[in-house]
């Protein structure tokens, strides 16, 4: 589980991270990472939410899938800067993908939507 503080809860909040000014993405065959800086201040932590459609499958699989994506956003928040909003969408075959798999992808992936959002990790 993710700290409170550290969640996107509102759909307006994930629809700015999606498509709101200065938003970008990077995305695999597995997943899809957006991010965008919100604030710039330092006690401001770093925000993520997580997109798993019923294209991914059952509410079993759903669910299962968004339980190890928050397993292995945890320990990532550290590299993400303060003041930036991150979503974390995944694609129909994440559902089937191992963790090993879903843990790369999600590091490449991390890495490059942090980079580009001017963030330190």
């Amino acid at each position: 589980m993710l700290p409170a503080p550290n969640r996107l809860r509102e759909r307006a909040e994930f629809a700015s991270a999606l498509r709101g000014p200065g938003s970008t993405r990077a995305g695999s065959r597995l997943l899809v990472v957006h991010a965008r800086r919100t604030d710039t201040r330092a006690g401001c932590p770093p925000r993520v939410g997580f997109v798993v459609s019923k294209a991914v499958g059952n509410a079993v699989v759903r669910n299962r899938t968004k339980r190890r994506l928050r397993a292995l956003v945890a320990p990532r928040l550290a590299l993400a800067p303060a003041g930036v909003d991150l979503v974390v969408r995944a694609n129909p075959p994440a559902g089937m993908a191992s963790s090993a798999e879903l843990g790369a992808t999600l590091d490449a992936l991390w890495h490059k939507v942090i980079a580009r959002v001017g963030g330190a990790g």
